[in-house]
């Protein structure tokens, strides 16, 4: 790790130590993890990460974001949190991620105030900047504190200071909520969500680390890294197969490949 990287890392053990009490809105994604990470070694059990257990958290998210956790060694609290009590996220708008993060910022503030932990920290980065974020937003909002992307830090950058540390998962795939799978404007239920992590716990059983199954109506349509898609290709009969006894009638693999969206 070079000396910048270095040094934010003591920037913001150094804030850390200045609050004395700090929550991490903790999601198991690396970025997050490393913020874990660096505040923890900074005042060990006077930090804590929340991780909210919501119905668009797939179950083997929920179970890595605890190994890692553990390996972090912070103090890790997990709530529930329901995204679908919100009338406006159900609706599924261009902006459903503000009410993800407005009401995962309410539950982290009560937490806060009646335990007294003096900030709530993230994992946000420069990198998170150049799309439309609306849940970027809530959490500005909420006054919460960015440490990686007060110190100007890139994600090359995160998972650089990770692997600098040994975090076994500083080259875990990046991963939005299953919602992200559903296109706007199509009313978000629990069985679609259901439906769609089914359909990707199966593509992972077959050895695709990332992946995204998008729900488009009876169409499933399947995104893997460019470099994986002959490997898809080769059991795509297999694969619709197994996709119509979820409800798809079609199975279409995305020819550009796995790209972020929100």
């Amino acid at each position: 790790m070079d000396a910048r990287l270095e040094d934010a890392c003591e920037k913001i053990k150094d804030v850390a130590r200045q609050r004395g009490r700090v929550l991490v809105a903790y999601s198991g994604g690396v970025d997050s993890g490393l913020v874990a990470k660096i505040i923890y070694d900074a005042i060990g059990d006077s930090s804590l990460a929340v991780l909210a257990d919501t119905e668009s958290l797939s179950r083997w998210e929920l179970r890595e974001a605890k190994a890692q956790a553990e390996e972090i060694g912070i103090p890790l609290r997990i709530v529930f949190v329901s995204e679908l009590a919100s009338v406006k996220y159900r609706q599924n708008p261009s902006n459903r991620c503000y009410f993800c993060r407005a009401g995962l910022a309410t539950v982290l503030r009560e937490i806060a105030e009646r335990e007294r932990y003096q900030v709530i920290a993230d994992g946000i980065h420069t990198s998170d900047l150049g799309d439309d974020r609306p849940g970027i937003q809530a959490m500005n909002e909420a006054g919460v504190w960015h440490p990686l992307l007060e110190m100007g830090l890139a994600k090359p950058d995160v998972r650089a200071i990770a692997k600098s540390f040994g975090l076994s998962f500083h080259d875990k795939p990046s991963n939005a909520c299953l919602s992200s799978r559903i296109p706007h404007g199509t009313p978000i239920t629990v069985d679609l969500l259901r439906t769609v992590e089914a359909a990707e716990d199966y593509l992972r059983e077959r050895g695709f680390r990332q992946v995204r199954v998008r729900h488009h109506g009876p169409t499933a349509r399947i995104e893997v890294p460019p470099e994986e898609i002959p490997k898809l290709q080769a059991i795509h009969r297999e694969i619709e197969g197994i996709l119509r006894t979820f409800g798809y009638r079609e199975t279409v693999i995305d020819p550009a490949g796995y790209r972020a969206r929100a």
